[in-house]
């Protein structure tokens, strides 16, 4: 039993931080536009998880784009679409993941 006390103690407990909620989803694209929170920033590569009312899944960030223009990051000012792998909702609220 110890030993499994052990190897659970090694793992990293994965912990989300807020970092903005779904304003728009285009179905026809598979792509949202969400507000960031203040003093965040969204990254190519990073792990978000989406979560709603019916909505709950986890993603790497794969592309990002300002005005039809990919960039590799976005800060709370940019008006942005992102690129998702299931439907989302407005109001989802988008968690970034960290290991």
């Amino acid at each position: 039993m110890a030993t499994k006390t052990r190897a659970k103690a090694k793992r990293k407990k994965a912990t989300k931080q807020r970092i903005g909620v779904v304003t728009h989803y285009y179905s026809h694209l598979s792509v949202l536009a969400m507000q960031l929170e203040p003093r965040t920033t969204l990254r190519v590569g990073d792990i978000i998880h989406i979560r709603g009312h019916t909505t709950d899944f986890t993603q790497k960030v794969e592309s990002l784009e300002v005005n039809h223009a990919p960039v590799t990051e976005v800060a709370p000012s940019d008006d942005f679409g992102l690129k998702v792998v299931e439907h989302a909702r407005e109001h989802d609220i988008v968690y970034k993941v960290r290991s």
